[in-house]
């Protein structure tokens, strides 16, 4: 490895090839030893727009062997450090926020969702057409990326999802507005569920289960507007 780092190089957003000491050079006034990467470009993509909106960078992994070759990195340099694109928020994308008056929106989303251990953070992103997220952290991804890989022919991959995840509601999103002013409205407990599976797909495809009731709802919501 040592003979070879200065000859490893890695596609980012732009379609750059950079050398690791390249990455981090370049993104060391926004994020100092640590590299943020991309495995499903699709799948990630409301993530990629945020990071281009801000400037920040990150790498293209999407092969298999990208996850402990990171990982292998991470050990060869010293507080370097990876992380998918949608492990954290940075605090380019936020505004400041009060925990106060945003605490209420919390219990209505675990309420509407049955969902009484789900993590939900509310932020003022800076890009208000983005209503809600998932995050979840690098550490916890790896462990179920890992869990997957050793799992038993024939067990059910979502088992494996859906630990560990935190929801992130955009307090100057339209929507979440909505819900903030209408906790207790009819139609709350659908917008609640629309948006978090919103976030869902924008983080991993939903389960068939999950994708039937997404559909089901979406075509509820139109005939409301029609």
């Amino acid at each position: 490895y040592d003979k070879m780092k200065d000859f490893i190089i890695f596609k980012n957003l732009d379609g750059k090839y950079l050398t690791l000491k390249e990455c981090l050079e370049e993104n060391k006034e926004k994020h100092e030893n640590r590299v943020f990467y991309v495995t499903n470009e699709t799948e990630q993509s409301q993530y990629i727009n945020m990071f281009k909106e801000e400037g920040i960078d990150a790498v293209i992994l999407t092969h298999n062997i990208d996850q402990p070759f990171i990982t292998h990195l991470e050990s060869k340099n010293e507080n370097v450090k990876f992380a998918r694109i949608d492990a954290d928020l940075s605090d380019s994308f936020k505004e400041e926020t009060s925990e106060d008056e945003l605490k209420d929106i919390t219990d209505t989303f675990k309420k509407a969702l049955n969902k009484n251990n789900l993590v939900v953070k509310v932020e003022k992103l800076k890009n208000a057409s983005i209503s809600s997220m998932i995050t979840l952290s690098e550490q916890d991804r790896r462990m179920q990326d890992m869990m997957k890989m050793y799992s038993m022919p024939g067990m059910d991959p979502s088992m494996f999802g859906g630990q560990g995840l935190t929801l992130v509601l955009n307090a100057n999103n339209d929507l979440v507005k909505y819900i903030v002013d209408n906790k207790e409205g009819e139609n709350t407990p659908m917008i609640c569920e629309q948006l978090y599976d919103l976030a869902l797909l924008s983080h991993a495809p939903l389960s068939p289960e999950q994708m039937t009731n997404f559909i089901a709802r979406s075509n509820k919501i139109m005939e409301l507007l029609a």
